[in-house]
């Protein structure tokens, strides 16, 4: 059994009563957490909201597990990145095993110097739970549970939802309408959109197991292991010493019968051994799918997070793109809803996020035609990788058991300036920004703000007279681990948008390329 106590938000009557009209800026729709993190980096930014969500309580089982570093680093900047990382289990190591044998092993963040680790493993309900919190201490924010989205019609002044409610329905005209409600959209749904892209052949299934176990808090993963042949398997470690384990069924597994306790624990019990003490917590059967829409912006509607793309879960890259697409669209939307930019900036998250969806979407099919292989020439050729890993550095590269989330560059965005001057080193133009550890024991990505800040490393360069309320400036030494990491020297300097991607970089930068630069990240210019 869980030591989770799942919590009761409660209803909240309409203000409007049934039948009744309301209006608001943005209505999010979907209350996990990438629908929790938008409404809070909107609320950050000034921006209000109302968030609709059909339960009144955090999702029932742990899901989405996995959560990197720099989806840290954005939740740190709203306020709970430092709850989720102490709750959670933290872990850098990975082995990988074919049969019996171990092949190799990796360390995902080999250097120090950083807040936050690669990743923390943490049930999705404590993730929610910690941002439903924080949500609830935001003024702006406006959390109705209970609130089912029935009805989606977009207008060119706004877009008309009809909501259900325990008292009845009301109608809710919002400016804007963000789609965060998952995999199986009703949005989406309602619009007769549909997901382009492949289903995949085969099942897995995803156990939570309780148990005290001395397991290293590493990823492991096996490719054909003796307790169950021919497929594959996963073991992580969770909170409350509980344990995620998923084994490779094949296609020919039937979805309901697979659920149940008397086939899950003779499976369990092969892996762990015959007097493994263990309880279930919670069962699942999926079915690999990389698929995404077409577009993720249709007026007024944008989609985020589920609702827009899907990807397996081997690689961590679910939720972790979720969160990034809320990072990318919040600070645009506020932008654009206060009048310092134009529409056309929000066209800059559909062809940014799309680019980072297909380059999960990429990632994780690779991921499955390694792991299933169709075919014997294909399963052959994978074993020989496999066997050349345990001796060979370059045959590692090679093997996927999933590509692991990192944050997306956005090489090709119109918001971006491009280098004129040679940098040794540091994230480019669209890259997101490198944290740090600073002599006074703060944190490099801790001292930029909610919009743009630029950072200045050495002289501080002149702004225009017209940005210095707009663009926060941190001034930075010329030596130490910061100026290692940007490649800096005195006079360079980095214009970061309020997403922490780089805008522009500079060696030594004029107020008029400050503000060409600030102009272009708005999309402000042709």
């Amino acid at each position: 059994m869980t030591d989770f106590t799942y919590p009761s938000f409660g209803y909240t009557a309409p203000k409007a009563g049934p039948g009744g009209t309301e209006t608001c800026r943005v209505a999010i729709v979907g209350g996990g957490p990438v629908g929790l993190t938008m409404a809070l980096d909107l609320a950050r930014q000034g921006i209000g909201c109302i968030l609709l969500d059909e339960e009144d309580s955090v999702s029932v089982g742990s899901r989405a597990i996995c959560y990197a570093k720099r989806t840290l680093e954005i939740w740190n900047r709203l306020g709970v990145g430092e709850r989720m990382l102490a709750k959670g289990v933290t872990w850098r190591l990975g082995k990988v095993f074919h049969g019996e044998q171990q092949r190799y092993s990796f360390d995902l963040l080999p250097e120090s110097g950083h807040q936050f680790p690669a990743f923390i493993n943490l049930q999705q309900y404590y993730a929610e739970l910690y941002l439903v919190e924080a949500a609830r201490q935001q003024p702006l924010i406006e959390l109705r549970w209970k609130h089912r989205l029935s009805d989606v019609v977009p207008g060119n002044d706004n877009v008309r939802l009809t909501v259900t409610t325990p008292d009845g329905d009301y109608t809710l005209l919002a400016d804007h309408v963000l789609a965060a409600d998952g995999a199986r959209s009703t949005i989406r749904r309602k619009l007769g959109l549909d997901f382009k892209g492949q289903v995949f052949e085969d099942r897995f299934l995803i156990a939570d197991v309780k148990m005290k176990a001395d397991f290293p808090v590493e990823r492991w993963f096996w490719f054909d292991p003796p307790f169950h042949g021919g497929g594959s398997a996963l073991l992580h470690s969770q909170p409350d010493d509980v344990w995620r384990i998923d084994l490779q069924l094949g296609w020919q597994a039937d979805p309901e019968a697979e659920r149940a306790p008397e086939r899950v624990i003779p499976r369990l019990q092969a892996m762990l051994g015959k007097d493994a003490e263990f309880e279930l917590e919670w069962v699942s059967i999926y079915t690999f799918q990389c698929r995404r829409l077409e577009r993720f912006r249709h007026g007024r509607v944008i989609f985020i997070g589920d609702s827009a793309h899907q990807v397996s879960p081997f690689g961590a890259r679910g939720a972790n793109s979720g969160v990034q697409d809320a990072d990318n669209l919040a600070w645009k939307l506020a932008h654009v809803l206060r009048g310092e930019a134009p529409d056309a900036l929000l066209d800059t998250y559909d062809s940014e996020r799309s680019a980072a969806a297909d380059e999960n979407i990429l990632n994780s099919t690779r991921s499955t035609d390694f792991i299933s292989p169709k075919g014997t020439t294909a399963k052959a050729l994978r074993d020989a990788v496999l066997d050349l890993a345990a001796d060979y550095p370059f045959a590692r590269r090679l093997v996927n058991s999933g590509r692991l989330s990192l944050p997306s560059t956005y090489c090709d965005t119109p918001l971006s300036t491009p280098d004129r001057d040679t940098f040794t080193a540091g994230p480019p133009p669209g890259a997101p920004a490198i944290d740090a550890a600073m002599q006074d024991d703060t944190w490099l990505l801790g001292q930029c703000c909610y919009g743009f800040t630029l950072l200045a490393f050495g002289d501080v360069p002149a702004l225009p007279a017209a940005l210095q309320d707009r663009i926060a400036v941190r001034q930075l030494p010329t030596e130490g681990l910061a100026a290692q990491r940007y490649g800096a020297v005195s006079g360079s300097a980095y214009l970061l948008r309020p997403d922490q991607h780089v805008a522009a970089r500079w060696h030594q930068p004029s107020s008029q390329d400050i503000s060409m630069a600030y102009d272009r990240a708005l999309a402000r210019t042709a």
